[in-house]
This record gives structure tokens, sequence and C-alpha cells, in this order.
């Protein structure tokens, strides 16, 4: 009797790699230019929206990292 698979397996592939990295390469300049600006902003309003900003950008290079991870240990 053949066993049927509903899902594929929870694995990376070279292709999803490369988009993490890529989606890791934007988050992470993103976070950069963020960093970088709010030394040259004196509106606090604005400086509170960059720190936001980069907090969200390195919430998910984090994410990224900890997929990569989790692939590692399996």
């Amino acid at each position: 009797m053949k066993s049927e698979k509903n899902m594929a397996p929870e694995i990376l592939t070279g292709k999803d790699l490369d988009y993490l990295k890529d989606i890791f390469g934007w988050n992470y300049t993103l976070y950069k230019l963020g960093i970088n600006s709010i030394e040259c902003v004196e509106d606090e309003e604005i400086k509170v929206f960059y720190e936001d900003c980069t907090d969200f950008f390195y919430e998910n290079m984090k994410e990224i990292i900890n997929i990569i991870k989790e692939e590692e240990n399996e």
C-alpha cells in the first residue's frame, strides 16, 4: 500500500535560502538607514518613528536568523 503525503517536507531549499538572504539584506539596509537617520533628526516624533521602524527591521532580521538556526538543528 502506497503512503500519500499531503504536505511538502519542512526543509529549506537553496532557493528559500537565497530568498531569506535577500529579505535579510533589505531589512539590514533599512535598519542601518533608520539608525543613521535618527542622529540627523531633531523632531522627537520623527525620531520615535525611526526607532519603531528600526526595531521592526531588527526583529525581522532576528526572525530570519531563527528560521535558519531551526533548519540547522533539524
